[in-house]
């Protein structure tokens, strides 16, 4: 079984940046294909952006052209980094997994939180 753990998440005034990472443990990164979802308070859980396993990216509109995500599989690790913040990017952000051929993300990390302070 996969595990995740988020990190990397903080306070930031609007229009600074912050990484987030995603360590992988348990089962070669390879194997999945890895997204980030976000959820503010009193909002569902949205997603974020995504990484395919052979490196193909897909992002929220929201979040397109100032979030890139990306992974490293000889880390084991998966990175989101935030550029250009607004205050509606205030959420807790967790990492999923979606293993090759599964359909869904069906491992998730325990969240980070990011604030963005106006």
């Amino acid at each position: 079984q996969v595990q995740l753990v988020e990190s990397g998440g903080g306070l930031v005034q609007a229009g600074g940046s912050l990484r987030l990472s995603c360590t992988v443990s348990g089962r070669a990164l390879s194997r999945y294909g890895m997204g980030w979802f976000r959820q503010a308070p009193g909002k569902e859980r949205e997603f974020v952006a995504a990484i395919s396993s052979g490196g193909n990216t897909g992002y929220a509109d929201s979040v397109k052209g100032r979030f890139t995500i990306s992974r490293d599989n000889a880390k084991n690790t998966v990175t989101l980094q935030m550029n250009s913040l607004k205050p509606e990017d205030t959420a807790v952000y967790y990492c999923a997994a979606q293993l090759i051929g599964s359909g869904n993300f069906g491992s998730w990390g325990q969240g980070t939180q990011v604030t963005v302070s106006s």
